[in-house]
Order: structure tokens, then sequence, then C-alpha cells
């Protein structure tokens, strides 16, 4: 039963939902995959005897699956029920992930990798869709901007948490994950199927799924989903931890902080998001943020010290902020319920693949076309941060006409 319906719809936090608690634990684990582990990639190189390609596998290997997985696991949900979808991703991740701290070959690491994005594929998705399920109008924009300025906090503390447990060894940092089974078990007595209304035979809903995919406003959501994650996947969370570490001669436990910048201002600002979205419409916010994006590429090129590079990214935490919630509000309100996992499926599919591109694209670029790597990252973030915030800019005063 839909838990708003008797509640004042200006009401914003419902704190004694039960189901709140589920979609904020199922989304902190689905950004636990990468953060977490992103300060200990410097030390991956020596122990396995990998360079900085090989080393961006490790983040590709966990993104892959979640392109081809995420909208199946959609429709799975749409058609057996959230529940009954999110536990057992819940239990792989958290099985697969913790089980890296066990293996001693680089093969092994990244197959582990794999099954864990399994895992880690729709735990966002399905939490976003159950928001969409359960609250409405502002009472869903209130959840919606907590859940991101949550996600945010934890973001800021996975790569603090990391970079720390790294200094231990640097497995340590993978048995974290194993927290996702308890969450798993958890939910599997404790979390109620939300309603999600009457579902339709599998050749009607994908007839409409596909449908609504076309649409121009899902099409322009898909493209900003995909750019934004190829840049902070591949320029934030891959080349600049690699190049904080051979430029300025950082450890993983002095990196995880400079990361948790993003996390830090994106919390922030997510937590607002309720009365941010009644400044602006939602494809606006979304361009402002990539400007924002933008800005804070170009502050880490121009940054002479790691401490000014974690000042610059305080403005990449400002656009990921208003961008994630803008666009997850559209996605859940651009169809009916019956239809939601799946379209947030096809959004996640999307953001898993820039997730899988960004890391190839940028350390590829930077070993294959300049002399050093240190030389290929600070070009490349140069270059992402003027196309960013030119493309942000441009989109922005389009829309605003």
């Amino acid at each position: 039963m839909n838990e708003h319906a008797n509640a004042d719809p200006s009401a914003t936090i419902p704190w004694r939902s039960r189901t709140l608690y589920f979609v904020i634990a199922s989304s902190l684990i689905g950004v636990m995959g990468v953060s977490l582990i992103s300060p200990v990639l410097p030390d991956l190189r020596p122990v396995f005897g990998v360079s900085d390609a090989q080393v961006g596998l490790v983040i590709t290997a966990y993104t892959l699956p979640g392109i081809f997985v995420t909208p199946f696991m959609g429709l799975v949900a749409d058609r057996v029920g959230r529940r009954n979808t999110l536990v057992p991703l819940l239990i792989l991740f958290g099985v697969a992930g913790a089980g890296i701290a066990f293996v001693d070959t680089f093969r092994a690491v990244i197959a582990l990798r794999f099954l864990q994005g399994i895992g880690a594929s729709a735990l966002v998705t399905l939490a976003i869709t159950i928001v969409g399920d359960v609250y409405e109008g502002p009472r869903r924009n209130a959840v919606i901007g907590f859940n991101g300025s949550t996600i945010g906090a934890g973001a800021a503390m996975y790569p603090l948490i990391g970079g720390a447990l790294a200094t231990i060894r640097w497995s340590v940092p993978f048995l974290f994950f194993g927290i996702a089974v308890l969450v798993g078990v958890l939910a599997a007595f404790l979390l109620e199927e939300p309603d999600s209304g009457v579902a339709t035979d599998v050749r009607t809903y994908l007839s409409r799924l596909w449908a609504v995919l076309f649409l121009p406003e899902a099409l322009a959501i898909y493209l900003a989903i995909f750019v934004a994650f190829s840049v902070f996947y591949g320029a934030i969370l891959t080349a600049l931890p690699l190049l904080l570490s051979d430029e300025f001669g950082l450890t993983s436990g002095q990196i995880g902080p400079i990361l948790a910048m993003v996390a830090v201002a994106s919390a922030t600002v997510s937590s607002q998001f309720g009365r941010i979205s009644q400044w602006r419409s939602a494809s606006q916010l979304v361009a402002l943020g990539f400007v924002a994006y933008g800005v804070s590429l170009l502050g880490v090129w121009l940054a002479p010290s790691p401490i000014a590079v974690g000042v610059a990214l305080l403005s990449f935490g400002v656009g990921f902020g208003i961008v994630m919630p803008s666009i997850d509000t559209t996605v859940i309100t651009l169809v009916s319920a019956d239809l939601r996992a799946g379209m947030m499926g096809m959004r996640t599919s999307l953001l898993r693949l820039g997730q899988t591109v960004g890391p190839i694209a940028f350390t590829f670029f930077a070993e294959a076309l300049f002399v050093t790597t240190v030389a290929g990252y600070r070009t490349l973030i140069l270059g992402s941060g003027v196309v960013v915030t030119l493309g942000g800019a441009v989109a922005y005063a389009l829309l605003r006409n």
C-alpha cells in the first residue's frame, strides 16, 4: 500500500517508514563499489604487477555487466516484484566483493569484480523505483533529495574508509563489501513489497517500454547520464587517483580525502533538492550541473597542489548533487508505475556504459598518445572540462528560450 496516501502531501521525510531505510541502504551499497576502492587503485599495480590500463579494468569489469543486465533486472522487478529482485543482488554483491580479499591473481580479481557488478547492476535503480512506487509529490522529491544526500555522505566516507583500510593491507577494503549480505538478509524478512500496479504480458510491456525510450525527453536524459558518468568515472575516479599518485606522490590514505570532496559537496546540495527543484526545471538543472562539472575539471587542471585539487572537486560535487536527483525525478515521473523499474533499468544501463567507457578511454589514451601518463591525464582532464562546460552552457541557454 502507498505509505503517503493518508499523509499530508507537503510532508517531507517519512522517518517512521521502514521502506525508507532499505532505500537508503540499497543506494549506499550501490555506490560503494567504486568509491571505496578508488584510492586503492595505485596500490594494485605493484601487488599484481599490472599497468595503469590494466588497473582500469578493476573499474570496467565492475561496471560492464550493468550495461546489459540492468534493463533485464528492470523487467524482472516489474514482473516478480522489487524485493524478490533486490535481495539476491545484495547477497551476490557482498559475497563476490568480499571474496576478492582472498584471491592472489589479477584474473580472479577481475572475475569477482564482474560478478559483483552483476549484483550492483540494479541496486540504486530499484531503490529509486521503490521511492517512485511509495511516495508522491513534494514527499517524493524530498525523499529523492535525502537519498541523494545520504549517498553523497556515504560516498564521502568511502574513499576515506578505503584509503584507511588499505594502509593495513590492499585486500582489507574489499572485505567491507560483505555488509551487503547482512542488508540482503534483513530485506528478505523486513522489506514490504510496494504496490507497482498491474503487470501486463511481456510483449505488451516491452512494446510500451520501447515506445517511451524514444521520447525526446528520455533520449536527452540518457545522453546526459552517459556523458556525466563517462567523465566522472574516467577523469575523477580513475585518472585523478593515478595522477595524484604519480605527480604528487600521494598514498592511498592521502588520495581518499581529496576524492571525498566530490561527495561532501554532492551530499550538501542534494539535501536541498526539494527546494532547488522549485527554482528551475529538471532539464535546466541538469544543464547547470554540467557547467559545474566543467568548471571543476578546469580547476583540477589548473590546481598547483593536492589541496587545490580537492577545492576544485567541490564544484564537481555541486554539479553531481543537482544532476542526479533531477534525472531520477524526470525518469520516475515519465512513465506509469508498471514501467518504472524498466525505465530506471535503462537509465542505469546508460550510466554503467559511461562508467565502463570512461576508465578505459582515459587510461588508454593517456598511455597511447602521450609521452607520459601524467601529461596525458592532465590534457584529457583539460579537454573534458572545456567540452563539458561549453555543452552545459549551450544547453541551458537553449532551454531558457
